[in-house]
């Protein structure tokens, strides 16, 4: 556990500040003080000196946009590469995670983990369509429920339109730089068996690699790949 780790999370002990760097995470593109004052509903005032705070502890990082050829370029913020984890007592999960992932590769287990990840993930789906007790899904309210599940286990969604959610940011970095591609399967795999245990075959996970994103998209699936 790092000062900047419990800097980060002190800076957040304050609803305002969730709220706006909540709407930054999930605005996938630079916001302007006005737009995240707006967004708690405060002045453009109050909204600076609580975005600066978000600043210095490390969650935001802000630069000047120019909009046009005239005028002051606007002071914009986005989210800052920050990996913060505060755990009491100190835990050493990530080690755990590469320690493991480098067995996988050093002894070509790729496919046992891939099965292993899609039985987690289907069982993770049919857990939650029995609470729920959902009956027959099409794609649109399938994305719908995944992205709200999905949600709710710390993955970041976006819905991008009625028939595909993406996933904002990689879930499992950074160990996901050891073995890229391998985990990106992982992650496919996972929330492929999700969809399974879900009983959604109108959506698909699907591998899409762009830029400073999850390399998994869930799609609604053509007539012809149900």
């Amino acid at each position: 556990m790092t000062a900047d780790g419990i800097k980060a999370i002190a800076a957040l002990d304050d609803e305002l500040r969730r709220g706006m760097y909540a709407f930054i995470r999930t605005a996938g593109r630079p916001v302007t003080r006005d737009e995240a004052a707006e967004s708690v509903g405060i002045s453009r005032k109050l909204a600076a000196f609580h975005l600066d705070k978000l600043v210095a502890a490390g969650l935001l990082q802000a630069r000047y946009q120019r909009a046009g050829r005239v005028g002051r370029a606007p002071k914009v913020y986005e989210p800052a590469e920050a990996d913060i984890q505060v755990a009491i007592p100190q835990r050493q999960h990530g080690l755990l995670a590469e320690v493991l992932l480098d067995a996988v590769v050093t002894h070509d287990a790729g496919e046992a983990a891939m099965r292993a990840a899609s039985r987690r993930g289907k069982h993770l789906g049919a857990q939650e369509r029995e609470r729920v007790k959902l009956g027959r899904l099409g794609a649109e309210r399938a994305l719908t429920v995944t992205e709200g599940i999905l949600a709710q286990q710390g993955f970041e969604v976006n819905r991008e339109s009625p028939t595909c959610v993406r996933l904002r940011d990689c879930p499992f970095h950074p160990v996901t730089a050891q073995a890229p591609d391998l985990v990106c399967k992982i992650n496919q795999a996972y929330l492929a068996g999700f969809l399974d245990g879900l009983e959604a075959p109108t959506v698909q996970a699907v591998l899409e690699r762009v830029p400073g994103a999850c390399c998994v998209c869930l799609r609604a699936a053509q007539s012809g790949d149900q």
